[in-house]
């Protein structure tokens, strides 16, 4: 399974920026591609896109560098190599970048390939790439966007994604029956309301609204509204992306003008989770007040599950300074944050391995590609995020979850009891 040629192409995301699918080609003819996606809210610890700059192309968005570096230095050093040695691969990758961050040749560049790799040997072996990264059997648990805001709505309202979570479905399929119900049903109140402006980046709602209180109206009303109990069978899960909104030194709902200190911020995080059916939160402070989220884990934590994005962005080395120092107890996993698919893969497994769970995501500038389905389920990892119930670079995901189960059949398993009241 030695790899014969590798090369890159320029397509766009979906939002219709530009961005990196790779191909690796083996001696055998078999072929695997890798898509790469592109995030909004973006993490500065994050892994480098390398992005041309030119303004006279693309707006300077373009990726022909990037797209060169796969088809030249990284194509020439990984030749003729063993393509199913993934950990062999990705560390040459690393290597050869030579670079903390990936920015030389290009995290983009670097995933492009390293997500082609994975696929080329699935193809190889002739079976799921589920199957040929790990032994997993666990269908995750939906987190669906039902309303968008902050940098995926043009900042209507100030937290990013107020979301659902099926926590009362029984099956992976009755996640889905769930959501579709409760979706639909909030943009008819919207549209009742006179308050539906469109979808946002992920799919989910963007509102016409003026505050975060009238989110949380609209989706109790659109869980109750879809005959479910709040709470019970349909709860809640807020990404606050509290990097966006924070100065150093104070937080600012700038649609809503009001500032908060950070203890003040603390307080009104675990007033929410007291108030509504909230059971996750994701980067609920800025990714350097590590203060604050040492506070709220300690207060909160056992009941609700307090995920790292920002702070962690899938790098091993911070979020193992997140074990030792208690700030969380989840990690989300963005391929693209840490650029390969060996460092994902470890990323997952040290989250795992302290009791933590993972919460695998795609990210606002989405493609076609569920490669994070696959990778949802070989690691077990329980929980996937792709954006809301719209838009086929989301459905995607969701409906090759479906695929996957049938191909497990009876060895198919879920669990959302653990994020039960």
């Amino acid at each position: 399974m030695k790899i014969a040629e590798v090369t890159a192409l320029q397509i766009f995301d979906s939002r219709g920026n530009p961005t990196i699918e790779a191909r690796i080609k083996l001696e055998n003819g078999i072929v695997g591609a890798g898509l790469v996606p592109s995030g909004a809210s973006t993490g500065q610890f994050e892994a480098h896109e390398l992005r041309d700059g030119d303004p006279s192309r693309l707006r300077g968005k373009s990726v022909f560098q990037a797209i060169k570096n796969v088809e030249t230095e990284i194509a020439d050093n990984i030749r003729g190599m063993n393509v199913s040695d993934q950990a062999g691969l990705d560390s040459v990758l690393i290597r050869l970048d030579g670079t903390p961050n990936k920015s030389r040749l290009g995290a983009n560049a670097i995933l492009a390939v390293s997500m082609a790799a994975a696929r080329a040997t699935a193809n190889a072996r002739a079976v799921p790439l589920f199957r040929s990264l790990g032994e997993g059997t666990l269908l995750p648990l939906p987190e669906i966007q039902l309303i968008g805001g902050g940098a995926h709505a043009n900042w209507v309202i100030d937290v990013q994604d107020f979301m659902m979570v099926a926590n009362g479905a029984e099956s992976y399929e009755q996640a889905l029956e769930m959501t579709f119900e409760v979706y639909h049903a909030a943009g008819e109140i919207l549209e009742k309301r006179g308050q539906r402006f469109g979808l946002a980046d992920e799919g989910g709602y963007w509102p016409a609204i003026s505050s975060n209180q009238e989110a949380f109206e609209v989706c109790l009303q659109a869980i109750e509204s879809a005959g479910l109990k709040p709470g019970k069978e349909v709860s809640l899960s807020l990404d606050i992306a509290a990097s966006d909104l924070f100065d150093g030194e104070r937080y600012h709902f700038r649609s809503e003008k009001k500032s908060f200190s950070r203890e003040q911020f603390v307080q009104l995080m675990k007033g929410w989770c007291e108030d509504y059916p909230i059971i996750s939160l994701e980067d609920p402070f800025a990714d350097t007040d590590r203060e604050s989220w040492r506070t709220l884990n300690r207060e909160i934590g056992e009941r609700v599950q307090l995920i790292g994005d920002d702070l962690f962005v899938t790098n091993p080395t911070r979020i193992q300074q997140g074990i030792d120092e208690a700030l969380a107890n989840a990690v989300l996993i963005k391929l693209n944050q840490i650029g390969t698919v060996t460092e994902t893969l470890d990323a997952i497994r040290l989250t795992q391995k302290a009791g933590w769970r993972p919460v695998i995501s795609a990210r606002s500038g989405e493609t076609e590609d569920a490669f994070i389905a696959h990778l949802a389920v070989a690691t077990n990892a329980g929980q996937l995020k792709v954006g809301s119930f719209a838009r086929s670079e989301r459905m995607v995901k969701w409906n090759e979850v479906l695929r996957i189960a049938r191909d497990l059949g009876s060895q198919a398993t879920f669990n959302a009891t653990a994020f039960r009241r």
